[in-house]
């Protein structure tokens, strides 16, 4: 369904496993990541009324996500540390070019943010699958449909304002990009990399 061309080793649990504090951290960033990224889409495209009124309620439950993160690191007795670099998302916004319309430049951003809530979802289903802590199995379980909900919005954006023929061949493209990234990737305790 997520048409990642690559599945993550299963064994990146047991990575994660040994370092449940370091997971959390990264995953509370990702979800505020999410949230400014879906405010810098309202920021950049305002004319776009429907993606305006998509993000406005994303960065809503983005910013839940993150609360919830949070409250289980407090609650395990530990700090929010500080933000890592994201290596994922780094190699990945190389893909495209830079420039371009503007329609291309939102295209792409929404195409972005689909693989990485693809790659999200992919990830929550595996810990929810197979981590042995059974608080976080369920955690990760329920959050594991709203990322595939936000996978599938981003893609049907990018597909509403760009040529879907064109637009579809990016996303394959794209896919195939991520796939050669995550073959060097998947060996640290972080949501992506």
């Amino acid at each position: 369904m997520l048409g990642l061309k690559l599945p993550t080793d299963p064994r990146w649990v047991n990575i994660v496993e040994k370092n449940i504090e370091e997971i959390l951290t990264d995953h509370a960033y990702c979800e505020q990541k999410a949230a400014s990224t879906a405010i810098s889409l309202i920021v950049s495209f305002p004319e776009y009324t429907d993606l305006v009124q998509a993000m406005t309620a994303l960065v809503k439950e983005e910013i839940s996500h993150f609360k919830m993160v949070h409250d289980r690191i407090i609650a395990r007795g530990w700090i929010l540390g500080r933000e890592r670099k994201d290596e994922y998302v780094v190699r990945l916004m190389k893909f495209f070019p830079k420039g371009g319309s503007r329609e291309s430049h939102l295209v792409h951003r929404l195409l972005y943010a689909a693989l990485i809530e693809a790659r999200s979802c992919e990830r929550f289903r595996l810990l929810s699958e197979n981590i042995e802590d059974n608080e976080l199995a369920e955690f990760y379980r329920n959050l594991m449909t709203s990322e595939a909900n936000h996978y599938t919005m981003f893609l049907s954006f990018a597909r509403r304002y760009g040529n879907r023929e064109e637009v579809d061949q990016k996303w394959q493209d794209l896919l195939e990009y991520e796939a050669e990234i995550m073959k060097e990737l998947g060996k640290k305790e972080t949501m992506h990399g």
